[in-house]
């Protein structure tokens, strides 16, 4: 009795395997470095054992598809992956369920003039170059083996294009930003930001996102002749927000306003009803500024210098004179201090 061809046996007999292809196929062997698996052709592969997360646990019989890695090792063997075939096919998943406004990540593999692109699975992405970002890029070569965020613009499941925009993302990521910041911003909120660019006046500093601006009156309590001395680009620090406009979207900060002010410190240091030796440091047509031992100043009113209603103050002091004086009255919150003198003037 003659024996019939099965040319489809002989067909799969005679497969010629090559890199990237995938499989089906079974563990027919087991070894310490891994498993020989038939994939119904004349030559078995080789998957090694550090292809599988739990090793221990694979068996003769286990079905899989496979990835074809390398035509020949060896021994001869063809060499393929199960970790990349299971991780292709999360990538084909992945793929199959984007719709137009999907969002999704994937990693730059390929730029030229025209734009980004990747593979996601059998699919292939690309981003055009007027998308791949919303600042200017001077080279799209800075994107390759990096991690972009991007949502689904045109998709065709036939074809297994993928056409997807960045800048469209960033776009809609910004605008939701700026409405989240500007429906919990108020003045005298404590807000934590980063000094992005100090200029001659000041800086700018980025809260949540949004730019505000820090002038150099609000930086210190002493007087600054150059920002970078107080403040570095890059660092963050707190701030009060000391003025909204919802308007025109400016906000201003302050650091000042988080400090301790010294000329408040000093006047709470003062005792009501203490005698200080004073300096007149500057004359008024009602009175004098004096200034006390630790450097808080107060107003010593022509009232509290003499009993003789008809004398002026510059017949009573003179600037730099030394006086005795007695603290009547302070307003710690606003740093000021009355004065009187200890021996009247007649």
């Amino acid at each position: 009795m003659s024996e019939q061809f099965n040319l489809d046996l002989i067909d799969k007999t005679f497969t010629t395997y090559k890199k990237g292809q995938t499989f089906e196929g079974v563990v027919v062997l087991k070894r310490a470095d891994g498993v020989i698996f038939n994939i119904g052709g004349k030559n078995d592969a080789f998957i090694p054992a550090s292809d599988f997360d739990s090793f221990d646990d694979v068996k003769i019989g286990d079905r899989f598809s496979v990835i074809i890695t390398k035509q020949k090792n060896e021994e001869g063997l063809i060499e393929a992956s199960m970790r990349l075939a299971r991780d292709l096919k999360i990538a084909n998943q992945n793929a199959e369920s984007l719709r137009l406004g999907s969002k999704f990540t994937f990693v730059v593999t390929s730029v030229n003039n025209a734009g980004l692109h990747s593979k996601m699975g059998d699919y292939s992405v690309f981003v055009p170059a007027g998308d791949a970002s919303m600042r200017y890029v001077r080279d799209l070569k800075s994107f390759v083996g990096k991690q972009v965020e991007v949502i689904v613009t045109e998709i065709d499941h036939e074809k297994k294009d993928i056409v997807a925009s960045a800048k469209l993302l960033q776009e809609q990521v910004k605008v939701a930003t700026e409405n989240n910041f500007w429906n919990s911003i108020f003045v005298n909120k404590v807000v934590t930001g980063k000094v992005k660019k100090i200029m001659p006046y000041g800086a700018f500093v980025e809260v949540d996102g949004v730019d505000c601006f820090l002038h150099i009156s609000n930086i210190s309590y002493d007087r600054l002749e150059n920002v970078g001395d107080a403040i570095k680009e890059g660092e963050t620090y707190s701030f009060k927000v000391v003025s909204l406009d919802r308007e025109n979207k400016k906000v201003d900060l302050s650091l000042k306003a988080l400090l301790s002010d010294p000329k408040i410190e000093r006047v709470k240091a003062l005792v009501v009803g203490e005698v200080y030796p004073c300096k007149v440091v500057k004359l008024l047509r009602f009175g004098a500024i004096i200034k006390a031992p630790n450097g808080a100043t107060g107003l010593l009113h022509i009232q509290n210098c003499t009993e003789n209603k008809t004398k002026n103050i510059y017949e009573l002091v003179k600037v730099d004179d030394e006086v005795e004086a007695v603290v009547i009255d302070k307003d710690e919150e606003e740093g000021k201090v009355s004065f009187r003198l200890k021996n009247l003037v007649g």
